[in-house]
């Protein structure tokens, strides 16, 4: 399994550790990966996905997962983000067109 947030893309990245004598040396940066299940509320049920806790902070500042992923890119969002994403469109759609032919009866 990747290092990689499903959501926002944050990677590993390598950079130096610098002594006080200025000796660098190799380093990987981590993301902080969590798992966590999302509650998407168009299509009534939770989604486990492995995002950064700063990607968790922007889904909750967003306004939940369906709101963030329809702001997102696709190149950013991983393979099963972008099915999620066309999910809750689609499922979005739908609900949609039922409301307005209700309305118009």
């Amino acid at each position: 399994m990747s290092r990689r947030c499903e959501l926002t893309g944050k990677a590993v990245l390598t950079g130096h550790k610098v002594s006080h004598s200025n000796h660098k040396t190799k380093r990987t940066f981590r993301p902080n990966l969590v798992q966590v299940s999302l509650i998407s509320e168009t299509l009534g049920r939770s989604v486990r996905l492995r995002v950064s806790a700063n990607a968790l902070r922007s889904v909750e500042h967003r306004g939940g997962l369906d709101a963030f992923l329809a702001k997102a890119s696709e190149l950013q969002l991983s393979q099963g983000a972008r099915e999620l994403k066309r999910k809750i469109a689609k499922a979005g759609d739908k609900a949609s067109a039922g409301e307005s032919q209700q309305a118009a009866s």
